[in-house]
């Protein structure tokens, strides 16, 4: 026996077979229709209707003419009995045929399954339209009704009495959307017989071959790309983990509904050892994100997790369901009781991959195979290899690459680290398209590119400007601005090569405080930091983070501290006494929670393993605990007379034309600003000067000091001030 050599054929072929149903219908119709001229139009004529009948859908290979008409029962069974021999023999050569496979997948009966094909047939050919107004005796019925399917499909009234029951809610067509109801307008109570039928939109693309998942999920879920060709080392997975997963597959948790739950932050692999995983098993994988499926407000979670479970079961595959812990917060309790039914009745492997939240199952899920496992961060030594063999040809070429730094600083995943080298290349092919030669600069860049982004909608992204000859400090505080850089370039060597991390739980990151008044260099000193260690530098708003509410201003710092964990960027907080103050006595409520988030801050910033910077004005403002926790304090003193010298002098750009008899000494002598004051003089001036000579002279200084003074509200300084300068 032939077998069919694709899936569509048997579809076109079990179509015939509901052609002869038709047939068989059409001829018992016949006896009950009269022909009346007076009504034509209103109806379908004889001859219309022979027509139809003759006309094949699509005119496939297998149609035979003499099947037809004179013995429609006897060519049904025929008919029929070929169909299956020829279904067998495809099935044993591996062939999968679709219409089998949803059959299997939601355990159709044939009755079932023969209600799909005759929905199915209109989505094909439109003249199954007129052939079901006939049969229906409505020309407005043009969509199969459950009588019409009764009929066609059942010969005696036990039998049809047992379909009728394939049609109610919990029946496995209308509980798995493979099916909807057409609903009239005009009659929205009619008796379930009278229901017009109609074939879910995604089960007809399914079955005519394809796999593009339901649009109405779309925005929430993705397939995975599973490359047989891509390789798991290229990530550095904990091979002794892998294998310990790979055991769990093998005793059949592949087969069967079993979850494994995977706990790590953005940069361990879940999704990677979760796609190697399936890749192993011939499983799909399908990754549902969680937050867009909780923020569409226009779709029902209930609804939208039924259509995930099925599109699963369609593409046989597994479900990823990305940032879990969203579901752990108590204003989705509603939603995460509906998500544990959903996970319940899910046949199949899920995991479930969040940061930080353990979770045990409930009692509804207590016979399912369950497994937790907390996903260890890459290490230094794994990252340095990763990007080694990453750069390959372009590591040997290169003697300044510093890989270390590069692992040290970004926590990337081996996936990220790929992605990053891969964005050096096309940069540096873009730059020089001859020699397409990586820098240190290009792969810095090409980091920042693949970091989460996700801060700059928390706070203000800096872009640093400044480079260490620009800040005027005392050499000790320079020498510290020196030290803070190092102890981020070398935390991996002496963490990890050295073993301290053995002896710290927490506190593995950098808080560093900058004390001292405004305009002193503290914003400068955090630019040229992120700048020396090629790291995005991120301010904190703080008008976007305190809130009155209670408990809104821990959520938001959360919100930062998390994401800051990915971004592999430094946090600095300016005006930080406003959160990192004294703690107060309770005297009410309000001095409580003040108290609470002052404690989560604390907590927040010894879990942190970044880079935190705080600035003060006022350090005796700041709460002894938050000092006590300090790796580094650096002063920020009012810059003496020889300090203000150097600053006036470095504070102009090279191409501002001005006069070289500028006494800047004695403005350093005479006026005591700070750094920030002197900046503002010098741009005021260059306004002046570009209004009147074109040049910066002496006057145009000494009325630019005279406008700060008055923006500081201090007293206005005199022109006999300045005797010995007014007339240059």
């Amino acid at each position: 026996m032939d077998c069919f050599t694709h899936s569509t054929e048997h579809l076109l072929a079990e179509l015939e077979r509901v052609d002869l149903l038709i047939q068989a219908q059409v001829a018992r119709a016949r006896q009950l229709h009269v022909d009346d001229e007076q009504f034509r139009g209103l109806y379908i004529s004889e001859q219309e209707l022979d027509a139809l009948l003759k006309q094949p859908i699509g005119r496939p290979r297998w149609y035979q003419a003499n099947n037809s008409v004179a013995q429609p029962e006897l060519a049904l069974h025929e008919l029929k009995q070929q169909i299956d021999l020829r279904k067998q023999a495809t099935l044993a050569k591996g062939i999968d045929l679709r219409l089998d496979a949803l059959q299997q997948i939601f355990q159709l009966n044939d009755f079932e399954s023969d209600v799909l094909l005759i929905c199915l047939a209109i989505e094909l050919d439109l003249r199954y339209e007129r052939l079901y107004a006939y049969l229906q005796d409505d020309v407005t019925k043009k969509k199969p009704g459950v009588d019409l399917v009764l009929n066609l499909l059942q010969l005696s009234a036990a039998e049809k009495l047992k379909g009728l029951q394939s049609f109610y809610e919990h029946a496995p067509l209308l509980s798995n959307n493979l099916i909807l109801f057409s609903c009239d307008a005009a009659q929205p109570d009619q008796p379930l017989l009278a229901k017009s039928l109609k074939l879910n939109t995604r089960i007809a693309h399914y079955l005519l071959g394809s796999d593009a998942i339901d649009e109405r999920i779309r925005p929430s879920v993705t397939m995975a790309r599973l490359d047989p060709s891509d390789c798991p080392d290229e990530y550095h997975l904990d091979q002794n983990l892998i294998g310990r997963f790979s055991s769990l597959l093998k005793e059949g948790w592949a087969t069967c509904a079993a979850i494994i739950n995977l706990i790590g932050s953005y940069q361990t692999g879940k999704l990677e050892i979760a796609k190697t995983l399936c890749r192993e098993a011939g499983l799909n994988l399908l990754v549902v994100n969680i937050e867009q499926l909780i923020t569409d407000k226009d779709a029902s979670p209930e609804k939208e997790l039924r259509l995930i479970t099925r599109e699963a079961l369609l593409q046989s595959a597994a479900i990823y369901w990305k940032d879990f812990d969203t579901l752990m917060d108590h204003q989705h309790k509603a939603l995460f009781d509906t998500f544990i039914r959903h996970l319940e009745l899910f046949p199949g492997l899920t995991f479930l991959a969040g940061a930080t939240t353990a979770w045990q199952p409930p009692g509804e899920l207590r016979g399912t195979p369950y497994m937790q496992v907390e996903l260890p961060r890459s290490t230094f030594a794994d990252r340095t290899r990763i990007w080694s063999a990453a750069l390959g040809n372009d590591l040997s070429a290169q003697t300044d690459f510093d890989i270390a730094a590069l692992a040290s600083k970004f926590k990337f995943t081996g996936g990220q680290i790929q992605d990053a080298a891969e964005t050096a290349k096309n940069l540096a092919r873009w730059e020089d398209s001859k020699t397409g030669k990586i820098t240190m600069k290009q792969l810095y860049e090409a980091c920042r590119i693949h970091s989460n982004q996700k801060l700059s909608t928390l706070a203000r992204k800096i872009t640093p400007k400044y480079r260490w000859n620009d800040i005027v400090l005392p050499t000790d505080r320079t020498e510290q601005l020196r030290e803070i850089c190092n102890h981020v370039k070398y935390r991996d060597r002496v963490y990890s090569e050295w073993g301290f991390d053995r002896k710290l739980a927490l506190g593995k990151g950098l808080c560093v405080l900058f004390a001292g008044p405004s305009g002193t260099g503290k914003t400068m000193a955090a630019d040229i930091i992120a700048g020396e260690l090629g790291l995005d530098l991120y301010k904190i708003d703080l008008s976007t983070v305190v809130s009155k509410y209670i408990g809104e201003t821990e959520k938001n710092l959360s919100k930062i501290f998390t994401e800051a964990e990915t971004s592999n960027a430094i946090l600095f907080f300016d005006e930080a006494d406003a959160l990192f103050g004294k703690r107060s006595e309770v005297k009410d409520s309000h001095d409580r929670y003040a108290n609470i988030e002052t404690g989560y801050l604390l907590q927040r910033m010894e879990e942190h393993e970044g880079v935190v910077i705080l600035a003060s004005n006022f350090r005796k403002n700041m709460d002894e605990a938050f000092v006590r926790r300090l790796h580094f304090t650096v002063e920020f003193p009012f810059p003496n007379e020889e300090d203000r010298r150097r600053i006036w002098e470095g504070v102009w750009p090279e191409a501002t034309p001005r006069n070289p008899a500028l006494d800047v000494g004695f403005l350093a002598g005479r006026f005591q600003f700070t750094g920030g004051n002197i900046r503002n003089i010098a741009l005021s001036a260059a306004f002046l000067a570009a209004d009147d000579s074109g040049v910066v002279e002496m006057q145009h200084l000494l009325r630019a000091t005279q406008r700060e003074y008055q923006k500081m509200g201090k007293v206005v300084i005199s022109s006999g001030e300045f005797e010995q300068h007014e007339n240059t």
